[in-house]
């Protein structure tokens, strides 16, 4: 039986559906269960918030990308503005719009969730069978060095000079054309997203999808949830039109993400006596720009070719970080750097030789650390409140991270180093890095970003620590369950996706037992 893709203009009227399993979300958590439900022979209707896009709209048009394809059209940020969140909002989420970095769960991060926070069934032996075949159906494999762009090329040459540890990301993509764009949807279906892989192998196989449907709230009573109710959305003006689409479901899984879900568990009454939302993490982000003397164009080439976990690990009490490097697109360049006019300028008309870094730092492994939290906005319905508190820890890392990624790229030829604290720091030369060490560090002192958004919804053996079971069981609820990045106990220390991948191929199994 073949399932189809509904569209919001397609769902005129009030509409009610029954069936053995409902997914909200299509990401990576929600996609990979979607799909093994289905294949178990599962009747399974998912719910999409954004909208359904395919390649023949990606047009590697920022203007286009970041309205159709991020949550809040790419604005979505902490409420004292301290932090900006990159975040995907359409049928395949946030695989869709990533730049397809791709890591199994770190063995260490593994046994902390094991040994604090009770997770015993997961390991690195329990989640390689699935990793494998998801790695073979995603074409995951090392990106060689002979394709990096230049950008990638700096930060694997001053790895290489300063002599710290280095690797090459693997990428799930399939005749790459190693365009750039990766982060506007790729226009030939290179990248293998759950847009073109997972899901349409499931609608061949029964699976409907009704995109432009944003879940709002759930129906439950005693340990029993019995629906879930959706506002059907205009495609093109991403406002509800008047219907609503009522999904009846055997057993519910939420895989909104680490912001959606504790959302609608938020309108629906389940808070888990106050610890949902709670311990979300965001793998903050520290940046450094460089102007080189000879083109770099790190708008060209595969974002993301090249990783360091050379201070990963950096002792008690200290946070760890892992060092990337962006794309570089001049609305992304533009907002994310917090230059003004003259300045800014002169950064975005040198766009071909400006050269850049990312210190993504480990949040959720320290005990002092709370990390973010997600709230519901005044009561309302559809907007929420992110705060997070940083801790000196963090500022200590920061600087780090920013002095490090300085040196690196002094080291690989850069003429010019920049900060993207409020008011840059701008190097000239390495025996200039005192000036850099000598600058203040924390929210609203310089740029902060996430792309990861991980938690709100942690697993856990207690109940009273956490808001879903080892099984990803809400925990006094016998037919809801979570399965997506809010249900990590901290941050990974690595690009997330594979993470979700690999948890929710899991999951599939043992949910499949239990409608």
């Amino acid at each position: 039986m073949t399932g189809r893709i509904y569209t919001g203009d397609e769902v005129t009227k009030d509409t009610t559906v029954e069936c053995d399993v409902c997914v909200v979300g299509s990401g990576s958590g929600g996609a990979w269960v979607a799909h093994e439900l289905v294949k178990a022979g599962k009747r399974v209707v998912m719910l999409e918030e954004g909208g359904y896009h395919t390649r023949r709209e990606f047009d590697m048009t920022e203007a286009r990308a970041f309205p159709n394809l991020y949550q809040e059209l790419g604005n979505r940020t902490t409420d004292d503005l301290a932090v900006s969140m990159l975040q995907g909002r359409s049928v395949g989420g946030g695989t869709t719009v990533n730049w397809c970095s791709s890591f199994r769960t770190p063995a260490r991060i593994l046994k902390v969730w094991r040994d604090v926070h009770g997770v015993d069934t997961l390991s690195t032996e329990v989640l390689s069978p699935h990793w494998d075949a998801i790695e073979q159906r995603l074409h995951i494999a090392e990106w060689p060095e002979s394709a990096m762009n230049e950008n990638n090329k700096a930060l694997w040459d001053g790895l290489g000079k300063l002599g710290y540890e280095r690797g090459l990301i693997r990428r799930n993509v399939n005749n790459c054309l190693n365009l750039g764009y990766c982060g506007m949807g790729c226009p030939v279906d290179a990248k293998q997203s759950m847009l073109v892989t997972v899901l349409p192998d499931a609608v061949e196989q029964g699976l409907t999808i009704y995109a432009n449907a944003s879940a709002r709230t759930i129906e439950w009573s005693g340990r029993k949830v019995s629906s879930v109710r959706a506002e059907v959305l205009d495609p093109v003006k991403n406002r509800p039109s008047g219907a609503i689409l009522t999904v009846k479901p055997k057993l519910l899984v939420a895989s909104g993400g680490a912001i959606n879900t504790p959302g609608l568990f938020l309108r629906s009454g389940l808070d888990a006596d106050g610890r949902v939302g709670r311990r979300t993490w965001i793998h903050p982000v520290v940046v450094m720009m460089a102007q080189f003397d000879r083109e770099i164009r790190a708008f060209s080439g595969a974002p993301q070719g090249v990783y360091s976990h050379h201070f990963i690990e950096r002792g008690p009490g200290k946070v760890g970080f892992f060092l990337e490097v962006p794309p570089v697109h001049p609305m992304l360049a533009a907002t994310v750097s917090t230059g003004t006019g003259a300045w800014l300028q002169e950064v975005i008309e040198d766009l071909p030789k400006l050269q850049v870094m990312i210190g993504i730092c480990v949040d959720g492994l320290l005990p002092e650390e709370e990390g973010a939290t997600v709230a519901l906005k005044d009561g309302a319905y559809s907007r929420y409140t992110l705060s997070y508190k940083f801790t000196d820890a963090q500022a200590e890392a920061f600087r780090v991270a920013m002095v490090e990624m300085a040196k690196l790229q002094f080291a690989a030829g850069a003429k010019r180093v920049m900060s993207l604290h409020m008011d840059p720091v701008i190097l000239d030369s390495p025996s200039e890095l005192s000036k850099l060490e000598a600058a203040e560090y924390g929210p609203l002192k310089h740029k902060i970003v996430t792309a990861h958004q991980m938690g709100g919804c942690p697993m856990g053996k207690d109940p009273a620590q956490s808001v879903v079971d080892p099984h990803l069981q809400f925990h006094g609820l016998d037919n809801l369950f979570v399965v997506d990045g809010s249900v990590l106990p901290t941050s990974l220390g690595v690009n997330p996706q594979e993470t979700i991948f690999g948890i929710a191929r899991w999951a599939a199994g043992h949910l499949a037992q239990a409608v």
